[in-house]
């Protein structure tokens, strides 16, 4: 049997052009979702994943219909060879597990994927240890200045405002405040 598998990932995308896409391939069955792709909990692909079996093939019009990135594709690849099943993508040409020279390309596209995620890790990795060494602030900026952060504390330690109100005073939450003392009290266990 052939069965198709449609997503998109907002609800205001329509499903129907896949659909017909899988129809005029020759779909028996058609599982459809509107979900993203970076969920790894799609009801409708554990469902077309689950009938599966030997000999059947699952069909998508774009191979990023079924994964978002290299690791998910190969897991999904995996689980579908498994039951003895076939995965072929309509908009993908050389992703085709039902022939050998498809299955071949198929790994070798992978591996080259993951080789060039591993360099990307490295690269970034490296750069941020760069950026740190330079004293760069990683994340997101900072909330509050530096005078703003000692003045928040002070006014903690007077006992006569709570974590909310200087927080309002600054615009921002109150687990911000909480973090400064946080790390105050971090600050001096590591000085004590």
């Amino acid at each position: 049997m052939i069965y198709g598998y449609a997503r998109v990932s907002t609800d205001g995308q329509s499903l129907d052009a896949q659909r017909d896409t899988l129809k005029a391939a020759g779909c028996d069955r058609i599982f459809a979702e509107k979900m993203s792709g970076a969920r790894s909990d799609r009801p409708a692909l554990a469902k077309a994943l689950a009938a599966l079996g030997p000999g059947d093939v699952l069909m998508t019009t774009k191979i990023d219909r079924l994964a978002r990135s290299t690791r998910d594709l190969l897991n999904s690849l995996h689980e579908i060879t498994t039951t003895g099943a076939g995965f072929r993508s309509l908009g993908d040409p050389w992703c085709d597990t039902t022939t050998p020279h498809g299955k071949l390309l198929t790994t070798v596209l992978a591996g080259f994927a993951e080789f060039e995620r591993t360099l990307i890790v490295a690269r970034t990795s490296e750069g941020r240890a760069r950026a740190k060494a330079r004293g760069q602030h990683m994340g997101r900026p900072l909330k509050l200045s530096p005078f703003q952060r000692t003045e928040a504390l002070a006014r903690y330690d007077t006992g006569k405002e709570t974590l909310s109100d200087i927080a309002r005073s600054y615009g921002c939450s109150h687990t911000t405040i909480g973090r400064l003392l946080i790390a105050r009290q971090a600050r001096q266990a590591a000085g004590a």
